[in-house]
């Protein structure tokens, strides 16, 4: 830890996962040191009142509670049951590899938890609540809840194994010092980590408004423009066609053979065969009864998923494939280059023209049919165009990856750098005792 200087002198733990501590802490079971699912909501509660419910996808040891659902009770999952309080630390008894644990801070008063949590409340005289909040976030702990946890697929620990685990237990006002500084250390790194995802954040929307320009208005900012007639396109070059994707391409329904790998189709990746491993493919392919079934794609092919297109999911199949009944597969009919049609639904409003061509009541149930999405406008630039357009954007795409992944690796560093500086502050493997705030 760098510019951390260790404690003078230190003794054996007796706990295997965080080993010596200093001489004068101790290592005591969280049970003596604090109280677990306290307060429950009654099954008489009124069903209209709202709460706000946190599930075990929400929360997250590096970034804490990251989302709530607003939800009448009667209409909440029946594990939202756990009342939780200010202080009060949230510990996943289920699925802990997905390390979800987070301090709670300033909840609103109707913060509803899923039964799959364990809330630690401490007691006030013997743990302080924040230097808690960082104790149970340590990788110590985490690794001590993983280990301890029992099932392969949906591995679990109960709440009463839980809190029998020991944490190392320094004096209080020594609790204090060391949450004050950690608070200060990773709010530190926190900003930088938000100006890194604000970089991330901007390089996405400066990406996509490169290539909406470029798929709808083309290279040549030069180029005379004309009205095309299509609200949602409005200019295009005066040398390109509108036309609908019926003039474009043909509904391809041929069913299944053996020899073909099955695609997916996402809304974060196109069409692809390597978002699922020889295992998990081999897995899904037993779940088919009838491979026949499935629809034959070829590469070039563009592919919608009916229920999820105005989302995203649709792409170009870059090799011949098969996909579920469910999806529609439009084989081109004229000379093009079917990745820049892909570009140009990709795009914001593109998206939303699919989702105004779909059928059904809610978002839920939206459809787009082949005999809709065929009326669909779109624009044609002559097929030599379509070609540097999509070389453009691949060359803009693969720039700003490069650049998102630094960004991202950054972000990575910066919070194994705050989950090491955690752990080693509250198992004593540094002394901050003397710490004071710059601005104290």
């Amino acid at each position: 830890m760098g510019k951390y200087q260790p404690y003078q002198t230190y003794d054996d733990s007796g706990v295997l996962s965080f080993g010596k501590i200093p001489t004068h802490w101790a290592a005591k079971p969280l049970k003596v040191l604090s109280t677990y699912n306290d307060e429950v909501l009654p099954e008489s509660t009124d069903p209209d009142i709202a709460i706000e419910y946190v599930d075990i996808s929400s929360v997250s040891a590096t970034d804490g509670i990251k989302e709530t659902t607003t939800v009448n009770f009667g209409a909440a999952p029946s594990r939202a049951r756990r009342i939780v309080r200010d202080g009060d630390v949230l510990v996943s008894t289920v699925r802990t590899y997905l390390e979800a644990i987070a301090w709670v801070e300033n909840p609103p008063d109707n913060m509803i938890a899923s039964t799959g949590f364990a809330v630690i409340r401490t007691n006030p005289s013997l743990l302080n609540r924040r230097y808690a909040g960082y104790a149970l976030r340590a990788r110590y702990f985490i690794d001590e809840v993983v280990s301890r946890s029992v099932g392969v697929s949906y591995p679990a620990i109960n709440a009463s194994d839980l809190v029998s685990i020991k944490v190392p237990v320094p004096a209080l006002d020594e609790q204090v010092t060391i949450a004050t500084f950690l608070d200060h250390e990773t709010t530190k790194i926190d900003h930088l980590i938000a100006k890194q995802e604000r970089l991330i954040g901007l390089l996405k929307e400066k990406r996509q408004a490169v290539i909406s320009h470029a798929v709808t208005k083309g290279l040549n900012p030069d180029a005379p423009m004309k009205d095309s007639g299509v609200e949602w396109l409005g200019e295009v070059p005066a040398h390109w066609e509108i036309t609908s994707v019926a003039r474009l391409f043909s509904e391809r329904v041929e069913y299944g053979r053996s020899d073909l790998p099955i695609l997916s189709v996402s809304i974060h990746y196109g069409v692809t065969d390597k978002e699922l491993t020889q295992e998990e493919s081999d897995r899904k392919l037993q779940r088919i009864e009838n491979k026949e079934s499935y629809k034959i794609v070829a590469a070039g092919e563009l592919v919608y998923n009916m229920m999820r297109a105005w989302q995203g999911a649709f792409g170009t199949a870059k090799v011949d494939g098969l996909v579920s009944p469910a999806y529609v597969i439009a084989k081109p009919i004229v000379d093009m280059n079917t990745e820049y049609f892909e570009a140009v639904l990709r795009t914001n409003a593109g998206m939303e023209e699919m989702r105004r061509y779909s059928k059904g009541i809610t978002d839920f149930r939206l459809r787009l049919y082949w005999d809709e999405f065929r009326n669909l406008q779109l624009p044609v630039p002559p097929a030599q165009e379509q070609e540097a357009i999509v070389a453009k954007i691949l060359e803009v795409t693969e720039t700003t990856k490069r650049i998102i992944d630094k960004a991202g690796e950054s972000i990575s560093l910066m919070k194994e750098h705050r989950t090491a500086l955690i752990s080693a502050a509250v198992t004593g493997k540094i002394d901050v005792r003397n710490f004071k705030p710059a601005n104290a």
